[in-house]
Protein backbone atom coordinates (compact mmCIF):
# COMPACT_ATOMS: atom_id res chain seq x y z
CA UNK A 1 0.00 0.00 0.00
CA UNK A 2 2.87 2.38 0.75
CA UNK A 3 4.25 1.99 -2.77
CA UNK A 4 0.84 2.67 -4.33
CA UNK A 5 0.43 5.78 -2.20
CA UNK A 6 3.92 7.02 -3.09
CA UNK A 7 3.15 6.71 -6.80
CA UNK A 8 -0.18 8.50 -6.39
CA UNK A 9 1.47 11.31 -4.43
CA UNK A 10 4.18 11.71 -7.07
CA UNK A 11 1.62 11.95 -9.87
CA UNK A 12 -0.51 14.43 -7.93
CA UNK A 13 2.46 16.61 -7.01
CA UNK A 14 3.61 16.69 -10.64
CA UNK A 15 0.13 17.72 -11.77
CA UNK A 16 -0.13 20.41 -9.12
CA UNK A 17 3.35 21.73 -9.85
CA UNK A 18 2.31 22.14 -13.47
CA UNK A 19 -0.81 23.98 -12.31
CA UNK A 20 1.43 26.25 -10.27
CA UNK A 21 3.33 27.20 -13.41
CA UNK A 22 0.32 28.39 -15.37
CA UNK A 23 -2.48 28.74 -12.83
CA UNK A 24 -5.12 26.95 -14.91
CA UNK A 25 -7.96 28.46 -16.92
CA UNK A 26 -9.72 31.15 -14.94
CA UNK A 27 -7.28 30.80 -12.05
CA UNK A 28 -6.63 33.86 -9.92
CA UNK A 29 -3.75 32.38 -7.93
CA UNK A 30 -1.03 29.81 -8.50
CA UNK A 31 -0.59 26.68 -6.39
CA UNK A 32 2.79 26.67 -4.66
CA UNK A 33 4.81 23.44 -4.96
CA UNK A 34 4.95 23.10 -1.15
CA UNK A 35 1.16 23.41 -0.98
CA UNK A 36 0.87 20.90 -3.81
CA UNK A 37 3.00 18.35 -1.98
CA UNK A 38 1.11 18.81 1.28
CA UNK A 39 -2.26 18.37 -0.45
CA UNK A 40 -1.10 15.27 -2.32
CA UNK A 41 0.38 13.63 0.76
CA UNK A 42 -2.89 14.13 2.65
CA UNK A 43 -4.77 12.03 0.10
CA UNK A 44 -4.57 8.25 0.20
CA UNK A 45 -5.84 5.12 1.92
CA UNK A 46 -5.90 6.17 5.58
CA UNK A 47 -7.32 3.01 7.17
CA UNK A 48 -7.01 -0.76 6.68
CA UNK A 49 -9.67 -3.19 5.49
CA UNK A 50 -10.68 -1.86 2.07
CA UNK A 51 -10.88 -4.10 -0.97
CA UNK A 52 -8.19 -3.90 -3.64
CA UNK A 53 -10.70 -2.25 -5.99
CA UNK A 54 -11.61 0.37 -3.38
CA UNK A 55 -7.93 1.14 -2.74
CA UNK A 56 -7.37 1.58 -6.47
CA UNK A 57 -10.36 3.92 -6.66
CA UNK A 58 -8.94 6.03 -3.84
CA UNK A 59 -5.56 6.18 -5.58
CA UNK A 60 -7.17 7.23 -8.88
CA UNK A 61 -9.16 9.99 -7.18
CA UNK A 62 -6.11 11.21 -5.27
CA UNK A 63 -4.18 11.57 -8.53
CA UNK A 64 -6.69 14.29 -9.43
CA UNK A 65 -5.96 16.49 -6.40
CA UNK A 66 -5.68 20.08 -7.65
CA UNK A 67 -7.73 19.51 -10.83
CA UNK A 68 -10.62 21.96 -11.20
CA UNK A 69 -14.15 21.25 -10.07
CA UNK A 70 -16.28 21.94 -13.14
CA UNK A 71 -20.05 21.58 -13.19
CA UNK A 72 -20.95 18.62 -15.43
CA UNK A 73 -17.29 17.66 -15.79
CA UNK A 74 -16.40 13.98 -16.15
CA UNK A 75 -19.61 12.95 -17.93
CA UNK A 76 -18.34 12.52 -21.47
CA UNK A 77 -18.72 9.32 -23.51
CA UNK A 78 -15.81 7.81 -21.55
CA UNK A 79 -14.76 8.37 -17.91
CA UNK A 80 -12.28 11.22 -17.57
CA UNK A 81 -12.09 15.01 -17.20
CA UNK A 82 -14.14 17.20 -19.53
CA UNK A 83 -14.84 20.90 -19.84
CA UNK A 84 -17.77 21.94 -17.71
CA UNK A 85 -20.92 23.98 -18.10
CA UNK A 86 -22.37 27.08 -16.51
CA UNK A 87 -24.74 26.26 -13.66
CA UNK A 88 -27.51 28.90 -13.91
CA UNK A 89 -27.94 28.77 -10.12
CA UNK A 90 -24.25 29.31 -9.30
CA UNK A 91 -22.35 32.47 -10.37
CA UNK A 92 -19.06 30.76 -9.40
CA UNK A 93 -19.50 28.40 -12.37
CA UNK A 94 -18.96 31.19 -14.93
CA UNK A 95 -15.47 29.87 -15.80
CA UNK A 96 -16.40 26.17 -15.75
CA UNK A 97 -16.66 25.91 -19.58
CA UNK A 98 -12.97 26.97 -19.69
CA UNK A 99 -11.85 24.44 -17.08
CA UNK A 100 -11.03 20.78 -17.67
CA UNK A 101 -12.12 18.80 -14.65
CA UNK A 102 -14.81 16.88 -12.79
CA UNK A 103 -17.96 17.44 -10.80
CA UNK A 104 -18.56 15.25 -7.75
CA UNK A 105 -20.08 12.27 -9.55
CA UNK A 106 -17.71 12.66 -12.50
CA UNK A 107 -14.78 12.11 -10.13
CA UNK A 108 -16.43 9.03 -8.56
CA UNK A 109 -17.19 7.65 -12.02
CA UNK A 110 -13.58 8.11 -13.13
CA UNK A 111 -12.08 6.65 -9.93
CA UNK A 112 -14.03 3.39 -10.11
CA UNK A 113 -13.60 3.06 -13.88
CA UNK A 114 -9.84 3.28 -13.31
CA UNK A 115 -10.09 0.79 -10.46
CA UNK A 116 -12.11 -1.98 -12.08
CA UNK A 117 -12.31 -1.19 -15.80
CA UNK A 118 -15.45 -0.49 -17.77
CA UNK A 119 -17.83 2.20 -16.57
CA UNK A 120 -19.62 0.79 -13.51
CA UNK A 121 -20.74 4.10 -11.96
CA UNK A 122 -21.93 6.33 -14.78
CA UNK A 123 -24.75 8.75 -14.04
CA UNK A 124 -25.11 11.44 -11.41
CA UNK A 125 -24.73 11.27 -7.62
CA UNK A 126 -28.25 9.90 -7.17
CA UNK A 127 -27.66 7.05 -9.62
CA UNK A 128 -24.32 6.19 -8.01
CA UNK A 129 -25.85 6.11 -4.52
CA UNK A 130 -28.56 3.73 -5.80
CA UNK A 131 -26.32 1.74 -8.16
CA UNK A 132 -26.72 -2.04 -8.51
CA UNK A 133 -22.99 -2.15 -7.71
CA UNK A 134 -23.79 -1.21 -4.08
CA UNK A 135 -23.55 -4.18 -1.75
CA UNK A 136 -23.80 -2.45 1.64
CA UNK A 137 -25.46 0.70 2.96
CA UNK A 138 -24.79 2.82 6.03
CA UNK A 139 -27.19 5.31 7.60
CA UNK A 140 -26.28 8.87 8.53
CA UNK A 141 -26.70 7.92 12.21
CA UNK A 142 -23.87 5.37 11.93
CA UNK A 143 -21.34 8.11 11.17
CA UNK A 144 -17.93 7.07 9.87
CA UNK A 145 -17.42 4.20 12.33
CA UNK A 146 -18.24 1.31 9.97
CA UNK A 147 -16.83 2.93 6.82
CA UNK A 148 -13.80 1.79 4.84
CA UNK A 149 -11.67 3.66 2.29
CA UNK A 150 -13.42 3.74 -1.07
CA UNK A 151 -16.93 3.95 0.38
CA UNK A 152 -19.10 6.68 -1.13
CA UNK A 153 -20.57 9.35 1.15
CA UNK A 154 -23.67 11.21 -0.02
CA UNK A 155 -25.65 14.31 0.83
CA UNK A 156 -29.27 15.07 0.06
CA UNK A 157 -32.77 14.91 1.49
CA UNK A 158 -36.22 13.78 0.49
CA UNK A 159 -34.79 11.06 -1.72
CA UNK A 160 -32.65 13.53 -3.68
CA UNK A 161 -28.85 13.17 -3.66
CA UNK A 162 -26.94 16.30 -4.70
CA UNK A 163 -23.33 15.52 -3.67
CA UNK A 164 -21.08 12.47 -3.38
CA UNK A 165 -17.48 11.94 -2.23
CA UNK A 166 -14.99 9.11 -1.63
CA UNK A 167 -14.03 8.16 1.91
CA UNK A 168 -10.32 7.87 2.71
CA UNK A 169 -10.46 6.77 6.35
CA UNK A 170 -9.62 8.69 9.54
CA UNK A 171 -12.59 11.00 9.02
CA UNK A 172 -11.27 12.31 5.69
CA UNK A 173 -12.65 12.24 2.15
CA UNK A 174 -11.59 13.31 -1.33
CA UNK A 175 -14.16 15.33 -3.25
CA UNK A 176 -14.91 17.59 -6.17
CA UNK A 177 -16.83 20.07 -4.04
CA UNK A 178 -18.08 23.10 -5.92
CA UNK A 179 -17.33 25.58 -8.70
CA UNK A 180 -14.34 27.80 -8.05
CA UNK A 181 -12.45 25.10 -6.13
CA UNK A 182 -10.15 22.24 -7.05
CA UNK A 183 -10.42 18.57 -6.10
CA UNK A 184 -9.45 18.40 -2.44
CA UNK A 185 -9.21 16.38 0.76
CA UNK A 186 -11.82 17.46 3.31
CA UNK A 187 -13.07 16.49 6.74
CA UNK A 188 -16.22 14.37 6.43
CA UNK A 189 -19.27 16.59 7.02
CA UNK A 190 -21.76 14.54 9.04
CA UNK A 191 -24.19 17.38 9.77
CA UNK A 192 -26.74 19.07 7.58
CA UNK A 193 -28.27 16.79 4.98
CA UNK A 194 -25.68 14.01 5.13
CA UNK A 195 -27.64 10.99 3.86
CA UNK A 196 -25.29 8.09 4.61
CA UNK A 197 -22.79 6.01 2.67
CA UNK A 198 -22.58 2.98 0.39
CA UNK A 199 -19.94 0.37 -0.31
CA UNK A 200 -19.26 -0.57 -3.91
CA UNK A 201 -18.51 -4.14 -4.97
CA UNK A 202 -18.48 -4.17 -8.79
CA UNK A 203 -19.54 -7.61 -9.91
CA UNK A 204 -21.93 -9.34 -12.24
CA UNK A 205 -24.75 -10.31 -9.89
CA UNK A 206 -27.95 -12.13 -10.86
CA UNK A 207 -30.19 -9.74 -12.76
CA UNK A 208 -27.29 -7.46 -13.71
CA UNK A 209 -26.79 -6.64 -17.38
CA UNK A 210 -24.97 -4.10 -19.49
CA UNK A 211 -26.53 -1.64 -21.88
CA UNK A 212 -24.87 -1.01 -25.23
CA UNK A 213 -24.90 1.86 -27.69
CA UNK A 214 -24.73 5.57 -26.94
CA UNK A 215 -27.38 8.08 -25.85
CA UNK A 216 -29.88 5.38 -24.88
CA UNK A 217 -32.96 6.69 -23.04
CA UNK A 218 -35.10 4.97 -20.43
CA UNK A 219 -38.84 5.74 -20.26
CA UNK A 220 -41.47 6.15 -17.56
CA UNK A 221 -43.54 3.37 -19.12
CA UNK A 222 -42.59 0.50 -21.52
CA UNK A 223 -43.28 2.69 -24.53
CA UNK A 224 -41.18 5.07 -26.62
CA UNK A 225 -43.99 7.65 -26.45
CA UNK A 226 -43.92 7.85 -22.65
CA UNK A 227 -41.74 10.52 -20.95
CA UNK A 228 -38.00 10.04 -20.99
CA UNK A 229 -36.35 9.45 -17.60
CA UNK A 230 -32.58 8.97 -17.92
CA UNK A 231 -30.00 8.90 -20.72
CA UNK A 232 -27.12 6.39 -20.75
CA UNK A 233 -24.29 8.13 -22.66
CA UNK A 234 -22.48 4.82 -23.17
CA UNK A 235 -22.44 1.18 -21.97
CA UNK A 236 -23.66 1.05 -18.36
CA UNK A 237 -24.18 -1.78 -15.88
CA UNK A 238 -27.81 -1.90 -14.71
CA UNK A 239 -29.96 -4.17 -12.54
CA UNK A 240 -33.13 -5.56 -14.11
CA UNK A 241 -35.98 -6.35 -11.71
CA UNK A 242 -38.39 -7.87 -14.25
CA UNK A 243 -39.38 -7.77 -17.93
CA UNK A 244 -42.62 -7.76 -19.91
CA UNK A 245 -43.95 -7.75 -23.46
CA UNK A 246 -45.15 -4.30 -24.49
CA UNK A 247 -44.64 -1.89 -27.40
CA UNK A 248 -42.55 -3.40 -30.24
CA UNK A 249 -39.45 -1.35 -30.97
CA UNK A 250 -37.27 -1.48 -34.07
CA UNK A 251 -33.70 -0.20 -33.74
CA UNK A 252 -30.26 -1.09 -35.02
CA UNK A 253 -31.86 -3.63 -37.38
CA UNK A 254 -33.71 -5.51 -34.62
CA UNK A 255 -37.35 -5.61 -33.57
CA UNK A 256 -38.35 -6.66 -30.07
CA UNK A 257 -41.39 -6.11 -27.85
CA UNK A 258 -39.61 -6.95 -24.58
CA UNK A 259 -38.98 -4.19 -22.04
CA UNK A 260 -37.08 -4.38 -18.73
CA UNK A 261 -37.74 -2.44 -15.53
CA UNK A 262 -34.70 -0.82 -13.89
CA UNK A 263 -35.56 -0.23 -10.19
CA UNK A 264 -32.61 2.07 -9.48
CA UNK A 265 -33.87 4.45 -12.16
CA UNK A 266 -37.61 3.86 -11.75
CA UNK A 267 -37.77 3.45 -15.52
CA UNK A 268 -38.08 1.02 -18.44
CA UNK A 269 -35.64 0.21 -21.22
CA UNK A 270 -36.26 -1.74 -24.41
CA UNK A 271 -34.36 -5.04 -24.34
CA UNK A 272 -32.85 -4.11 -27.70
CA UNK A 273 -30.32 -2.00 -25.80
CA UNK A 274 -29.47 -4.69 -23.21
CA UNK A 275 -26.69 -7.14 -24.02
CA UNK A 276 -28.14 -10.64 -24.13
CA UNK A 277 -31.02 -12.52 -25.74
CA UNK A 278 -34.24 -10.79 -26.76
CA UNK A 279 -35.92 -12.22 -23.64
CA UNK A 280 -33.42 -12.10 -20.77
CA UNK A 281 -32.49 -15.39 -19.13
CA UNK A 282 -33.21 -15.72 -15.42
CA UNK A 283 -35.34 -12.55 -15.18
CA UNK A 284 -38.95 -12.89 -14.05
CA UNK A 285 -41.95 -11.52 -15.93
CA UNK A 286 -43.39 -8.29 -14.54
CA UNK A 287 -46.99 -8.48 -13.30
Amino acid sequence: MAMRKTVAVAVAVAALTLLAAWGGAGSATAVAPATARKAAEACGVLAPGASAAAEKAVAAACEQIGVWYTWGGGHGPQPGPTYGQVDPSDPDSAHDPERLGFDCSGLVRYAYARAVGGDPLSGNAYHQFHSPQVNQRFTAAQGTGPLLPGDLLAWGSGGSIHHIAIYLGAGKMVEARESGTRIMVSDVRLGGDYAGAVRIAPATAPGTFSTWGTDVWTHKEPSTTSPRVHRFPGPTTVRVECQKHAEPVTAEGYTNDAWSYLPEYGAWITNIYLKGPAWLDGVRTCP
